[in-house]
């Protein structure tokens, strides 16, 4: 017995050795995060996240090789808990859903007939696909039988349709698409996106500054889906209200249907779901990235400070808007007049932004009360500067400064800023440009009481830049057009007060560097119109004298058109933390076009506040049309009569500054979101099949 004790005591300790001479020689070290991340994770081993298992998932994350976000099952409450243990931006906790960009795989043509094997990925080895659509959905559902949780299926139209309530954002459906038409992307993703060459893009899409997609938005306001359309456009423009008032809407003027009939009313479909929503009595929640930590103040609170505020905030940033003015808004609120955009409504539109947590103080002057060094002083680690072009441009005629003398954006922004609007008027005014703002300030005159109202345009009215809605309208409240005339000097009586206009006749010449005909002056054609006001309104440019309390370094280049020299894709100044967009940088332009430069000047400040490239990328397709795209003809479309805009009468509108163009009814939207064709890059449903739906 006791033999046998000594035995096993040997035994074990020479087991007790090897091992621990074994432990020595075959350690294998784990990082101790591994266990910490894979805490977090569900513990389901479902295999969903692409990897074997919890603990090869939580190895990949410490290795690198897989977000935060990686666990399928857990949340985003467990994501941000393994973001910290990392160490990483929070905002890669973000949880990833799947995003079809393909609206009808079946409606492109075969350029061949296929027979094999009935998978994606064998159609795709051969020429790319069968249909002629390079980019187009190939039909077969790969997508669809890798998806292990039923969140996709295929749709009538051919293509597959994900359910954003199902889809836990594995990415399996990606990796089985071999056309890479499902993509699967995490929220600041998708608002990060700008269009490249090789998207799915409809021609209206490509148009849009703002590059808001169009076809989806109509096609969900055709179903009845108003929330999905408000948030469809809002992942691309903050100020829909605003826009759908006041957007000349250039996407019509490459709408497909505009090839055989008239263009869809795609800016009354955008105003009628954003009314929908404010008058709904609530407000469409607009989800936002985890906090980042990252500080940034944007100088002007005009369309596109408050659009790059609205994203930035969305990307989980800090951001603090500090504006001139008593009110946020900019030139939609002190250039717009009312009676096109109400103050009512801006209100509405700006609070809801600022709800996301947007700190906003107003009256602050950049010259004045801070400096672009202060606020770096202050911690704010970009700057995006929006102050807008407010500087009105003078006529440079002799007697300018007499009583009676206004400038456009100055008499347009003292009547916003008047509680009660009394602004001296004179009984007979003369307007002196034919661009929008100088639409605005004659039919703002004959709201406030002036008898004969003027405008002076040394052109035609082929050549006038307003908006045509806009020329219309003030034809129609009795406006009254002197073309071909150039100021030569104000005319003043003893006590300096305006009494004429002496102008000389024009006659159209050569176009010049604008595309249009240069007037030239006839000799001796000197008349006067008789006259108690005049304005000037022929344009504007930013004032860069708010930066002469920097220091050298501090001060960012500046064009000859006094505009902020910039990157015009990236937006980013000659110094690198300073940002520009809107008219600031590319001198007055329309609203929808600032919204568009604030969400692009944001994605730079994304990447420079989190350390990436400040780039974009090689396939971008800024202010340029996919050639296939452009259409010279649209067989099967049956002509179909257009919404008509409707308005007040001009009995009824002339005498206040109420609304003048109203909203459409429901049955109206339902009228124009079907005349939509629901374009992609090639494919476009004809008549017979929308009405079919």
């Amino acid at each position: 017995m006791f033999e046998a004790v000594i035995i096993m005591l040997g035994i074990g300790a020479v087991c007790g050795i090897v091992l621990s001479v074994a432990s020595k020689v075959f350690y294998v070290w784990e990082d101790p995060r591994i266990s910490q991340v894979e805490y977090f994770m569900a513990g389901a081993n479902c295999g969903g996240c692409g990897f074997a298992g919890c603990s090869a998932a939580a190895a990949s994350v410490v290795a690198g090789k897989a977000p935060p976000s990686v666990c399928i099952v857990a949340g985003p409450e467990a994501a941000v808990q393994v973001a910290a243990i990392m160490g990483v931006d929070a905002g890669t906790a973000e949880p990833l859903r799947s995003l079809n960009s393909c609206a009808g795989g079946l409606r492109a043509a075969d350029k061949y007939y296929y027979d094999g094997v009935q998978t994606c990925a064998a159609l795709a080895n051969l020429h790319g696909g069968r249909r002629v659509c390079s980019v187009g959905c190939l039909g077969m559902g790969d997508c669809i039988r890798s998806c292990k949780f039923d969140a996709i299926h295929m749709g009538p139209d051919g293509y597959p349709v994900v359910d954003e309530a199902k889809c836990v954002g594995c990415g399996a459906c990606e990796r089985a698409c071999p056309k890479s038409i499902l993509t699967v992307r995490t929220m600041s993703q998708r608002l990060l996106h700008f269009n490249e060459i090789d998207d799915a893009l409809a021609p209206c899409q490509q148009t849009c500054p703002a590059e808001i997609n169009i076809p989806q938005y109509i096609d969900q306001i055709r179903k009845g889906d108003y929330a999905g359309a408000v948030n469809t456009i809002r992942e691309r423009n903050p100020l829909l209200l605003s826009c759908g008032r006041v957007c000349p809407h250039p996407c019509e003027n490459y709408c497909r249907r505009g090839i055989e009939d008239e263009p869809v009313s795609i800016n009354q479909l955008k105003r009628f779901v954003a009314d929908w929503e404010m008058n709904s009595g609530q407000r469409l929640p607009i989800p936002c990235a985890p906090e980042t930590g990252k500080k940034v103040a944007v100088i002007g609170g005009g369309p596109a400070g408050v659009s790059c505020a609205y994203f930035l905030r969305r990307l989980g940033h800090t951001v603090s808007i500090f504006e001139a003015m008593p009110k946020l808004g900019g030139i939609t609120r002190y250039g717009i007049p009312e009676y096109r955009l109400p103050d009512k409504v801006l209100d509405w539109e700006i609070q809801g932004i600022l709800d996301l947590g947007i700190t906003a103080y107003t009256e602050r002057v950049l010259g004045r009360d801070f400096t672009l060094k202060s606020l770096r002083d202050e911690g704010y680690e970009a700057i995006f500067l929006g102050i807008g072009a407010w500087k009105d441009l003078a006529i440079g005629v002799p007697g300018e400064e007499q009583q009676g003398c206004w400038k456009g954006i100055e008499f347009l922004s003292k009547v916003a800023g008047a509680p009660d609007k009394k602004i001296p008027i004179g009984k007979r005014c003369a307007v002196v440009g034919g661009g929008n703002s100088a639409i605005d300030c004659v039919r703002t005159l004959l709201r406030l009481g002036a008898e004969e109202v003027y405008i002076v345009y040394r052109r035609t009215r082929k050549e006038m830049p307003a908006n045509e809605v806009e020329i219309v309208a003030a034809e129609h409240e009795g406006v009254k057009f002197q073309f071909l005339a150039a100021p030569k000097r104000v005319v003043a009586d003893a006590q300096g007060r305006v009494v004429g206009l002496e102008y000389l006749k024009m006659a159209l010449g050569e176009p010049d560097a604008s595309g249009r005909r240069r007037p030239v002056p006839v000799e001796g054609s000197e008349s006067i119109l008789p006259v108690d006001m005049i304005i000037s309104a022929i344009g504007q440019q930013p004032d860069p004298t708010c930066l002469n309390q920097e220091a050298k370094e501090d001060k960012p280049a500046i064009t000859r058109w006094n505009t902020f020299d910039n990157d015009p894709e990236l937006l980013q100044t000659s110094l690198p933390y300073l940002f520009t967009a809107g008219d600031a940088a590319t001198g007055p332009s329309l609203v929808v076009d600032a919204i568009g430069g604030g969400r692009r000047a944001a994605r730079s400040i994304h990447q420079y506040l989190t350390g990436q490239a400040v780039q974009t990328s090689p396939q971008s397709l800024r202010k340029k049309h996919i050639a296939e795209s452009l259409f010279k003809t649209v067989p099967g479309v049956e002509k179909k009569a257009r919404t008509p805009m409707p308005e007040l009468h001009v009995q009824e509108r002339i005498t206040s500054m109420i609304e003048v163009d109203q909203v459409i009814s429901p049955q109206d939207a339902a009228h124009e979101s079907s005349r939509c064709l629901n374009c992609c890059r090639i494919c476009y449903n004809p008549d017979k099949k929308v009405n079919a739906a």
